[in-house]
């Protein structure tokens, strides 16, 4: 376990992180990106080696590849590669770990990722998962654009690529997601 643990997790609650440096994952953000994928909370498997989408039942690091964001399947250790590939990566509860069902409505910084995406101007912004979506919102979404911006930054909404989230899996909204981020003229 890290250091900044503060309390081990429990299956229902997941781990919230009280020493003020302690996000549970580093947000992979700076301007000129093309895009950058915001899930609600990292996993508890995530958390736990350090690495963004590393849990085993995750779709992320395969949906990435095959929609076309990525050149080649990337392992979630790799995730400080994206930026390269013009995609960033950051969580609306930077301070908590582990199963969404965990999360309560004071873990989410809706202010903060709103400033974190006003500093950095990426061309998109997804949600990997209606939750995060919804929370941000501030109602119900659908898949596909959100329909608003934060400054120039277009938002989408995407399904969830967790391992629980399987029932409700299709890399449809991913793949058109990949066609207006990469597009005939914006090769990887």
């Amino acid at each position: 376990m890290f250091p900044w643990w503060s309390t081990p997790a429990s299956a229902t609650t997941g781990t919230r992180r009280t020493d003020a440096l302690a996000d549970a994952l580093p947000d992979l953000l700076r301007p000129g990106l093309d895009l950058v994928i915001c899930g609600s909370a990292a996993g508890r498997r995530s958390a736990d080696v350090g690495a963004y989408y590393a849990g085993p039942g995750n779709k992320f690091w395969r949906i990435l590849h095959e929609s076309g964001l990525t050149p080649r399947r990337l392992a979630p250790e790799e995730f400080t590669l994206l930026p390269d590939f013009g995609i960033g990566l950051t969580d609306l509860a930077k301070r908590y770990s582990g199963p969404d069902a965990g999360l309560r409505a004071g873990d989410d910084d809706i202010a903060g990722l709103d400033a974190k995406i006003q500093a950095a101007r990426p061309r998109y912004l997804a949600f990997n998962g209606k939750r995060a979506a919804a929370r941000f919102a501030g109602g119900p979404v659908d898949y596909g654009p959100l329909g608003t911006t934060i400054g120039d930054t277009a938002l989408f909404v995407l399904p969830s690529t967790a391992g629980l989230a399987s029932r409700w899996w299709d890399p449809s909204p991913w793949q058109a997601l990949s066609c207006l981020v990469r597009g005939p003229e914006r090769p990887i």
